[in-house]
């Protein structure tokens, strides 16, 4: 169910839908909607449009060029249609656009099991068959593997402020995941995180910032006892 938070979801949707359909104009394929949108964490400002793109065939020049000039707040992935239907621990990546990024022939990204995951349970298709019948089981391991390794790897991170409510937040998200294999958004996976301890006052400090759109300084050593607790669970 898509959230109410302080934007207008109607708007919100159509532009997704018009993002979707200007995907489909280069490339015909399934275009599913995933992500905060979907799930219900969308801030404006700050939250993409997050968009999976199935393809049945290889990406053609024309293509790459038209979906690197597509305008919005967009952050998209191609797939090819048979990856999806047949997922790997690290699934070939056709193109990515987002964050100021455009790579086209990944081959092979383990980061993006968690975006089939995530679209295959909680997705809504914007063009085509739903989410289920596309994309094909993907092992919670799978999910949890990855979220190890970073969770492992931002241990060594915790004095990057610029970073430091993601790395909290998306902990959050995994830890979970771990626990109950639901995929939530942020804030809504960190209060579950404090029912667990609520002695991580650094959740309740990356709460606040995401929520009013702030830089909330947070301590290394709380951000790395939110990360230790999430990995005795993963």
């Amino acid at each position: 169910m898509i959230g109410t938070h302080t934007y207008n979801r109607g708007v919100t949707l159509a532009l997704a839908t018009s993002l979707a359909h200007a995907c489909a104009d280069v490339v015909d394929g399934t275009v599913i909607l995933h992500g905060s949108l979907a799930l219900g964490g969308y801030r404006p400002g700050r939250s993409d449009i997050d968009l999976l793109l199935l393809t049945p065939r290889a990406l053609t020049p024309p293509q790459v060029t038209a979906l690197r000039e597509l305008d919005g707040p967009l952050d998209l992935h191609v797939i090819a249609a048979s990856a999806a239907a047949h997922p790997t621990p690290a699934p070939p990546v056709e193109l990515y656009s987002g964050h100021g990024e455009f790579t086209v022939g990944v081959p092979s990204d383990p980061d993006v099991i968690a975006e089939l995951s995530t679209a295959r349970a909680t997705g809504i298709s914007l063009i085509g068959p739903p989410p289920a019948s596309v994309i094909g089981p993907v092992p919670a391991a799978w999910v949890r593997a990855r979220g190890r390794h970073w969770l492992t790897a931002w241990l060594g991170l915790t004095d990057d402020a610029e970073h430091a409510t993601f790395m909290v937040l998306t902990a959050c998200r995994m830890w979970r995941f771990a626990a109950e294999g639901v995929h939530s958004p942020k804030t809504e996976a960190a209060r579950w995180a404090l029912t667990q301890d609520p002695s991580l006052s650094a959740i309740r400090q990356a709460i606040l910032g995401y929520e009013t759109g702030t830089v909330t300084p947070l301590e290394p050593a709380g951000i790395a006892r939110v990360l230790e607790a999430a990995l005795r669970t993963t």
